[in-house]
């Protein structure tokens, strides 16, 4: 490898050498190494192919602002390699290449370059060649389309999320950022900096500027407890109300903050000219990032391009890490870097004023710069360093609202942002200088904490603002010979936009989606202000005026790993857990939650289920509810805000009533069930299905921030386990075990609630009936469970008590045509459709969707959930097979089971309206294809007339 000296490599640890492959060849870097600054390291500049023409291309700005540096890992495409750190035993590849990244067969397509003009695709898929054109063309297209290559096996990978709030985040840890960060947190603020470089400082780590300027800010702000610093971290957009995405490697932070200041810095901008994509044709910034962070030498002889200061310090930058300067072009036609200049021509540099680079040759097959034409000259070089100008870091600044514009007199990109919960400080602002951006950031830092109501001293508005020194404007016309390229990612020419504009479209909007410009990784980063200096000098008009388009977030790549967040299934046991896998219960994860599927060995399963109906049916059942939804509703509104959010009446529910609940949306969709049980006059234990609790809660938060009831909404799922004894033999079961509750049918009535001890087990019981026996619900503080359930089996065991799982409850339940929220209901399903009218208070003058189910009412109803029975020889058809109504799909089939209490398969399934009669015929469409006829059943298949329930 070939390495600077130190100081230089302030990145790497030079005693941690890592060893990895690229495109198969081994090589060797350090830990703190990118990819890219390894590969440079060691000669390899060539990084990839175009997208479009297959030319070779290599490291520009090393910030991965371009999609140059785009590389395959092995189970991972598109790593811009001058971000990725360096890991040992990296396996890198080249990406978007036919054959070899040396000997690219599809490199031949730049020779067809003028049969491949701007809008290709639009011309040739369009008129009456359409189909043909499309059938020989579009397999061709669709693979070479995209750049790396998906793993559909990739290793697991762990992903995290958090949540992160605070008074202020600042975006960007440079000068700006920094100076914003610490002035608000010594006033007391609550501050998070964030920035996308492993340590924090931005330019001051790389640029030749004041020696202790990086170390005095850095040292004040890791000495505040109340400023969170988060390198390595992207802000990747900005959302409604300060809702910001913060990506630090594998995990997401969520953040939201009250006030935002963006220290984002300036992107860079490449110059034009024909070859100007060539490898070893960079930025200033990129030269520097790769001599003071990672040692590396950029070159042996170089050609600087300096348009503004940044280009003169790059050139001393070079010089002092040992690469020949052979000449620099300052394009300006009068210098205004005195001192510089004399620093540099001290050291032989030959300055020449007035002159730009017309064009770049390359060795062979253009794999690296080799020469460039300055002012009727060929300069020898194998590094040339563009400082044409940069603009600012618009994508988030205009998600959050900011306007661009762009002064002419400078040739400078503007931003301006007047309202809105945002500042802007530093060279996004438009302050260049090291001393404008530090008092720039404390003014930023300040003002934002002045619109969070702290008091700020008097003089902060009194800043010295910085005047930008005059930008360069290069003049831009198409070379005769082409490649003078706009757009990196696109291989987009001057004269692609222009012949653009002459079709017609003069609108930026209508340049980008006919050129495809700004449309690849970088999304304009490097191409959006030249694109606008064309367009409006194309069609006569200001820069100005033409803008540049919309930055949508995200700002930049993201995983989709990062956004599903966790990948492990989060798993919930119930407080019996232990007890289940005692008895050999067939244990299945139904959500995040665990649950008996039944009990005994699994070659048994449909015996064993059968034979678990049949003890509930004949004797008693114990099954585990513990997953249940609980809420404590408490509160002297808590009658009236049950009443609103659901469909019964619940404000003049008597205390110890259980009553049935059913929750719409507006829409006047069914979203829930339970029961609630009315404990006392401020205070009742409302239930909720197993998936839908964390909503339920959620919707009534929701609807009382509006409504202002004096009421309280507790989720107590955890802290509350269920037992559900059920059969003909519950009653006799629970009289036979210690307590104070008095269960004869007399004294606990169906639909009632009691609360006492059970075997010295403090109980809340409930009398409900949803496998159609006489059932008592016992719920208790989960650390009682154990105890509980125990007593329970133990005071069974002479009542001919069996466990039974979660198949035996759901075939028990369509015996008595009970719903399964989220099954046999789906997003517009209305209580109507499901001939709950009984569960509707029409008395009530509101509830939530009760307008809603009045509309829809009038608009006549089109399916109706019913049930279906079927032979015992049938075909039966499986959940979700059609049902059909003169050949047209009318509905579906939502739960179908065996019935062994009947002999035969029994279904719920909407049918269409007219068809929702008893024994009526309907048609479905099994799953083999085959038509079969049911009759209807519009009351429950077992027991219609709830008399064992009622026992």
């Amino acid at each position: 490898m070939s390495r600077l000296p130190e100081p230089f490599g302030s990145r790497i640890d030079r005693g941690r050498p890592l060893r990895f492959s690229f495109e198969g060849k081994a090589f060797e870097g350090f830990d703190g190494d990118c990819i890219a600054s390894a590969l440079a390291a060691s000669g390899q500049w060539l990084l990839s192919r175009s997208f479009k023409y297959h030319r070779p291309r290599g490291v520009f700005s090393m910030a991965g602002a371009e999609a140059n540096t785009l590389v395959q890992l092995a189970s991972e495409p598109n790593v811009a390699a001058d971000l990725t750190p360096l890991r040992d035993g990296m396996k890198v590849t080249a990406q978007n290449v036919n054959g070899s990244l040396q000997s690219d067969r599809d490199a031949v397509i730049g020779r067809f370059a003028k049969l491949l003009p701007v809008g290709f695709y639009y011309r040739t898929f369009m008129g009456p060649t359409r189909n043909a054109w499309l059938k020989a063309w579009e397999p061709m297209i669709r693979r070479k389309a995209g750049l790396g290559v998906v793993d559909a096996k990739a290793p697991h990978r762990d992903f995290d999320m958090a949540h992160l709030h605070c008074d202020l985040l600042v975006v960007g840890g440079g000068p700006a950022g920094l100076s914003a960060a610490i002035a608000a947190a010594e006033a007391g603020a609550d501050v998070v900096l964030c920035d996308e470089n492993p340590e924090i400082g931005g330019s001051l780590t790389y640029k030749r500027c004041e020696p202790d300027a990086l170390t005095r800010l850095a040292s004040a702000a890791v000495a505040l407890p109340n400023l969170r610093i988060l390198p390595g971290t992207v802000c990747n957009g900005w959302y409604e109300d300060n809702w910001l995405p913060l990506i630090q490697s594998d995990r997401l932070y969520r953040a939201r903050a009250r006030q935002v200041v963006l220290a984002t810095g300036a992107i860079e901008q490449p110059a034009l000219f024909r070859n100007n994509d060539l490898p070893g044709i960079m930025t200033g910034g990129a030269v520097q990032r790769l001599i003071r962070h990672y040692a590396v030498k950029p070159g042996r002889r170089a050609v600087v391009l300096a348009a503004n200061a940044g280009g003169y310090h790059a050139a001393l930058d070079l010089i002092d890490a040992g690469v020949a300067v052979a000449a620099l072009a300052d394009p300006r036609p009068v210098g205004n870097e005195g001192d510089l200049a004399k620093a540099l021509q001290g050291s032989g540099v030959q300055i020449m004023q007035g002159a730009a680079i017309a064009e770049a040759q390359g060795t062979k097959g253009n794999k690296h710069v080799a020469r460039v034409h300055i002012g009727g000259h060929w300069i020898e070089c194998d590094l040339v360093v563009i400082s044409a100008g940069a603009v600012p870091a618009w994508q988030l600044p205009c998600q959050a609202g900011a306007k661009v514009g762009y002064d002419e007199k400078s040739a400078h990109m503007k931003l301006t942002m007047d309202h809105g919960s945002m500042l802007l400080a530093g060279a996004v602002a438009g302050r260049s200088s090291l001393d404008a951006a530090i008092a720039d950031g404390r003014r930023a830092g300040l003002n934002a904490l002045a619109r969070l109501g702290h008091a700020i001293c008097s003089d902060v508005a009194a800043v010295d603002t910085d005047l930008e020194p005059e930008g360069w404007a290069q003049p831009i016309a198409a070379d005769p010979k082409g490649h003078d390229f706009i757009d990196f990612d696109e291989d987009l020419q001057v004269k692609d936009l222009l012949n653009t504009v002459k079709e017609g479209y003069r609108e930026l909007e209508l340049v980008k989606r006919f050129s495809t410009v700004g449309m690849g990784p970088s999304q304009g980063r490097h191409s959006a202000l030249a694109t606008a200096r064309i367009v409006a000098e194309a069609t006569g008009r200001s820069v100005g005026a033409i803008g540049v388009t919309t930055a949508r977030p995200p700002t930049g790549p993201e995983t989709l790993g990062v956004l599903a967040g966790h990948h492990e299934p989060l798993e919930r046991r119930t407080a019996l857990h232990a007890r289940h896998l005692a008895v050999n219960a067939r244990m299945r994860a139904v959500g995040a939650w665990w649950r008996p599927y039944h009990y005994g060995a699994d070659v048994d399963a449909e015996r064993l289920v059968h034979e678990e109906i049949a003890a509930v049916r004949q004797a008693v059942g114990l099954l585990d509810v513990s997953t249940l939804g609980k809420l404590e509703v408490r509160g002297p509104d808590a009658g009236a805000f049950l009443d609103r959010m659901y469909t019964m009446a619940h404000a003049g529910q008597p205390v110890g009533r259980v009553r049935y609940c059913l929750m719409l949306n507006e829409m006047g969709a069914v979203i829930d069930d339970g029961v609630a049980y009315r404990l006392a006059d401020d205070r009742f234990y409302v239930t909720a299905t197993t998936g839908a609790v964390a909503r339920v809660q959620a919707e009534m938060l929701f609807w009382n921030a509006q409504w202002r009831l004096k009421v309280d909404v507790l989720n107590v799922t955890a802290a509350f386990s269920g037992l559900n004894v059920t059969g003909p033999n519950a009653r006799a079961l629970l009289q036979a075990i210690d307590g104070d509750i008095d269960f004869s049918r007399q004294a606990f009535g169906y639909l009632s609630g009691r609360e006492g001890t059970l075997a010295g087990v403090p109980v809340r019981v409930m009398r409900i009936g949803f496998t159609g026996e006489v059932s008592y619900e016992l719920h208790c503080p989960s650390s009682y469970a154990g105890a509980l359930w125990d007593a329970v089996i133990e005071a069974g065991r002479s009542h001919g008590l069996r466990l039974y799982g979660l198949e035996a409850s759901r075939i028990l339940r369509l015996e008595k045509g009970h719903i399964l929220i989220g099954q046999d209901t789906d997003a517009l399903t209305s209580p109507d459709e499901l001939g709950f009218g009984w569960a509707v208070s029409r008395r009530k003058p509101f509830f939530v969707g009760k307008r809603s189910i009045e509309m829809r009412a009038r608009l006549g109803q089109k399916r109706r959930l019913v049930g279906l029975t079927f032979a015992k020889d049938a075909n039966i058809p499986g959940e979700g097979c059609l049902v059909l109504r003169a050949g047209a799909p009318v509905g579906q089939v939502t739960s179908v089971g065996f019935s062994p209490t009947l002999g035969h398969h029994i279904a719920l399934a909407y049918v269409h309206a007219d068809d929702a009669t008893e024994g009526t015929l309907v048609t479905l469409k099994c799953r083999d294809g085959e038509l079969l006829r049911a009759p209807v059943v519009m009351h429950a298949f077992f027991d219609p007339e709830n008399a064992r329930q009622e026992l």
